[in-house]
C-alpha cells in the first residue's frame, strides 16, 4: 500500500516529527518530503518506501484512510 502526502503529513503529527526528524530517520531529503507533502511531487517507489518504513518503524500503521498510532506492547 502506497501513502498519501495526508497520511504522511498525520504520520509525523501523531509522532510529534518535524520534517526534518523525518528526513533523518528515512534518509530522505527535508525537500522531497516538503514537495511530496504538498502535493508538489510523486515520489519514486523506492522513497517513497524508504518513508513508510521509517514511520512505521517509530511506531505508526497506515491503514485504508489513514494513520493510527501502534499500541506499544506491539513495538
Amino acid at each position: 500500500m502506497d501513502i498519501t502526502s495526508a497520511q504522511c503529513r498525520a504520520a509525523r503529527a501523531l509522532l510529534d516529527k518535524s520534517q526534518d526528524d523525518l528526513a533523518k530517520m528515512s534518509r530522505v531529503s527535508k525537500r522531497t518530503i516538503t514537495h511530496f507533502e504538498s502535493g508538489q511531487r510523486a515520489l519514486v517507489p523506492a522513497t517513497l518506501m524508504a518513508i513508510k518504513q521509517a514511520l512505521e518503524a517509530a511506531g505508526v500503521n497506515f491503514i485504508p484512510r489513514g494513520v493510527e498510532l501502534r499500541n506499544r506492547e506491539d513495538c
